[in-house]
């Protein structure tokens, strides 16, 4: 199924209202009907005390890519939030960059069921680090 440029351009809309994406340097690299991709630079004020990416970037990425991969395919008028997330870190965000890749595995009118990997990427070399499985509702605004 293709997505709607209506949706397309409300996803893309969303994710730069986010100041925290923007503080990343997040990046919408890809968007289609029930997936998401978004890259993000892992800066130095993002980093924990070991000097990896600091696992509060991995899981903002992770979330925003699965968040936005069910609000593709929520109606247009609904918005999106985060029931409930749960995130295994697999290993450190080392490398220069974070990719994280949101699907929805079951869309549905009240709950979506979403996951998310987020890859570290250094040079050629790509690494899961986290593997992330939550809920998202939609939000109808009054």
């Amino acid at each position: 199924m293709d997505l709607s440029r209506e949706i397309a351009a409300k996803v893309e809309q969303s994710f730069a209202n986010q100041a925290m994406m923007t503080t990343f340097g997040a990046r919408l690299t890809r968007l289609a009907h029930g997936m998401v991709e978004i890259e993000a630079p892992i800066l130095e004020q993002c980093t924990q005390q070991h000097g990896f990416g600091h696992a509060a970037l991995t899981f903002g990425l992770g979330d925003s890519a699965a968040g936005y991969a069910a609000l593709s395919v929520m109606p247009p008028e609904a918005e999106v939030l985060t029931s409930e997330m749960k995130i295994h870190l697999l290993s450190p965000a080392h490398g220069d960059l974070l990719r994280a890749t949101g699907k929805v595995v079951k869309p549905g009118r009240r709950l979506v069921i979403v996951q998310a990997e987020v890859h570290a990427i250094s040079g050629d070399l790509t690494t899961q680090i986290a593997l992330m499985t939550g809920t998202m509702v939609p939000v109808f605004p009054k």
